[in-house]
């Protein structure tokens, strides 16, 4: 213990072994909040004596997740850590979900609807409203998320709405939680909502989880909306013993929810609350703090910080403003280009951010025209398409008719009149006579719920697919598969909802080449075993996303591009960030809402992502719907100091000559000449 402690600075020593009251760690970008949560699990453990199961350790995402178990099971014996719960909050609250189902008033075995099966149930509901488009329907979906994210119920919703928008916004969020509760069914962010009620109504369960809990320790405090927030105080209100680590300077993501104003919530709700602040760097040069320091300044701080570096005071930052936009992109590539070559750097060492994924199309293209590799981050998995979502729920189903949130994901997948009001009184007979919706339709007392017609329609889709089953349990599985899609005509529904038929076309070989790999997958396993079913292989299948997400965070050598928001919590030797103008960074949106802070909190993040060179560049002109517009240099640059910044471009007698540029031409070849010679 005292080796890892030894690793510590000073402020981090002090977060570290401060056990005694509730404590808040202001922890500056790159300055080892991990290192401080994952060496306070084993200090609590080892030298406090705790046990590793009544300690739980809470983050944002399950890559952040990952990277803790593994960092306390380098300095834990498995013994010592068993029991330890480190997971998102997301996994925390459906684990008390799933132990305290009965309470909730749920079936074990709930089904968990992702956005997309939200976003069909919504769609179904306002569907009687000819007005509805996608814009109106994701409208809604937001509003809802807003108002579980804070607490607030349909009735309250309804009471409080501003405008016709809302009140039937609100009156979609009474129908939508009803047909949940109905299908059995919680969605992302009753994840939270639903542990925080039932605590709030049933004390004695809180208490159970309370004693469970001594010590919890919070990642990423600053992101916390206010259902988390009041989580968190819930568990820890017995001991009143937790570390929670946040900068409010990263706060990015208010339009989720986030309120980086629970930081200050926690000075009022916990009158001996310890704050220590983390300023030591350990990720980037002087400079760039200073440059980062003197940004954020400019927002209003509760408590005030400063990051410094031991890692030297670092280059200038360069600031290149160019013609055009196709002018930034093919600058931005040259200049990859060119460090690549004369400074044998890896093309993973460096990063492009911008703050719209719009901006990255033309630097791709001259990416491709200069033959660098890249890699977008945050790009659609296969198995995120919803085309391919679709039919993995049909091949769920066959392996397992119980499986619920399958079930409800393609019954109207073509569309087959089940609606959600037959899906409703469906739900319920299910309910009560406890078996799934699959063979609640099977089941003559069904008669008593609904009409002979709407019946006739459940048993017409559940008939077809028992003859599908009984087909895969045969020699023909992949056949009857194939069979499957072709009988629903799911390519005809795919053309009428598809934005042109060329995206149609698209998806619909996304499908057979989804069959492809299942059929491959079947026989590579029946080479293995000869006994290997259908089954095996399409739950073999069902993993395949897990491998593509492990394959999205390879260390391939490619040149990372990626939105400002999906940069945090990364690094990298090389940044450029793009687009430095008016209402791009500050975003027009952000301007016209006057939430400036926000904005200017994201050019932070971005620049402190770099470690040794940071490079902004804008364009004097963009293109907007085929027209040629004039840009503004964006206040944030006004707010750095001058005399850290080397301007290239228009800013007075800094503007590179024809003399500077053919230079700069002439570097780049002759180190592209002297890569091809070695």
């Amino acid at each position: 213990m005292q080796k890892l402690l030894a690793r510590l600075n000073d402020r981090q020593l002090e977060a570290v072994t401060q056990v005694t009251s509730p404590l808040l760690v202001l922890a500056g970008a790159g300055s080892g909040k991990t290192s401080v949560i994952t060496t306070k699990i084993a200090y609590l453990i080892r030298d406090k004596g705790m046990s590793a199961r009544n300690i739980g350790a809470v983050t944002f995402t399950n890559k952040a997740a990952r990277e803790m178990r593994e960092r306390v099971g380098r300095m834990l014996s498995r013994e010592e850590a068993k029991g330890l719960t480190v997971s998102t909050f997301h996994s925390l609250g459906l684990d008390i979900i799933r132990k305290e189902v009965k309470h909730l008033g749920y079936k074990s075995g709930f089904s968990l609807f992702d956005t997309e099966d939200t976003r069909a149930l919504i769609r179904d509901l306002m569907h009687k409203d000819a007005q509805v488009d996608a814009d109106i329907i994701n409208q809604v979906l937001h509003l809802i998320s807003n108002w579980k994210n804070d607490l607030i119920e349909p009735g309250t919703a309804l009471s409080h709405a501003e405008d016709e928008s809302q009140a039937l916004a609100a009156k979609v969020y009474e129908s939508y939680i009803r047909h949940l509760k109905a299908y059995n069914a919680v969605d992302f962010d009753d994840l939270i909502r639903l542990p925080v009620l039932l605590f709030q109504q049933q004390p004695e369960i809180l208490r159970k989880w309370q004693e469970r809990l001594h010590y919890l320790l919070v990642d990423e405090y600053q992101d916390t909306n206010i259902s988390q927030y009041r989580l968190v105080k819930q568990l820890t209100d017995l001991r009143k013993t937790f570390t929670v680590v946040g900068d409010d300077d990263q706060s990015i993501y208010a339009w989720r929810g986030a309120r980086p104003e629970n930081l200050n919530q926690l000075s009022e709700d916990f009158a001996n609350l310890k704050i220590i602040k983390l300023e030591q760097n350990y990720r980037s040069t002087g400079r760039i703090l200073k440059v980062a320091n003197q940004l954020i300044a400019n927002n209003p701080h509760l408590h005030e910080k400063s990051l410094w570096s031991q890692l030297g005071f670092g280059d200038p930052i360069k600031v290149i403003e160019c013609a055009s936009e196709d002018a930034e992109a093919e600058r931005i590539a040259g200049e990859i280009m060119t460090r690549k070559l004369k400074e044998r750097l890896s093309w993973k060492d460096f990063a492009v951010l911008y703050r719209g994924n719009f901006q990255s199309r033309i630097l791709e293209i001259k990416l491709q025209a200069m033959q660098i590799p890249y890699k977008i981050s945050g790009g659609t998995s296969f198995f995120a398409r919803n085309e391919i979502k679709d039919i993995m729920a049909y091949l769920r189903l066959l392996i397992n008719p119980s499986d619920d949130n399958a079930f409800l994901r393609i019954i109207n997948i073509p569309r087959r009149e089940i609606g959600p009001a037959i899906l409703e009184k469906l739900a319920i007979y299910a309910k009560d006579r406890d078996v799934s919706l699959f063979a609640a339709c099977h089941e003559l007392g069904l008669e008593q719920y609904l009409s002979e017609r709407q019946v006739e329609r459940l048993r017409r889709f559940t008939h077809w697919l028992d003859g599908i089953i009984r087909r895969c349990e045969s020699d023909e599985a992949i056949a009857a598969i194939g069979e499957m899609i072709r009988d629903m005509d799911y390519e005809a529904w795919l053309y009428q909802n598809a934005s042109s038929p060329t995206v149609a076309e698209r998806r619909y070989a996304n499908i057979w080449t989804l069959v492809d790999s299942l059929a491959e997958t079947l026989k590579r396993m029946q080479e293995e075993n000869p006994e290997a079913t259908i089954r095996e292989a399409i739950a073999r299948l069902v993993l395949r996303d897990l491998l593509e997400q492990q394959e999205e965070e390879d260390d391939s050598d490619k040149v990372q591009l990626l939105t400002l928001h999906a940069s945090k919590g990364l690094e990298f030797p090389q940044v450029f960030l793009m687009g430095m103008e008016e209402e791009l960074l500050p975003h027009r949106n952000a301007i016209e809402a006057d939430t400036i802070e926000e904005e200017r909190r994201l050019a932070y993040v971005g620049i402190t992502r770099a470690q040794q060179h940071l490079t902004l560049t804008l364009a004097r002109q963009r293109k907007t719907y085929g027209e040629m517009l004039n840009c503004t240099p964006s206040r944030f640059l006004d707010e750095l100091p001058e005399e850290d910044l080397d301007w290239k471009g228009s800013k007075g007698e800094k503007k590179e000559s024809p003399e500077e540029k053919m230079q700069r031409n002439k570097s780049r070849a002759s180190a592209l000449k002297e890569l091809l010679k070695n």
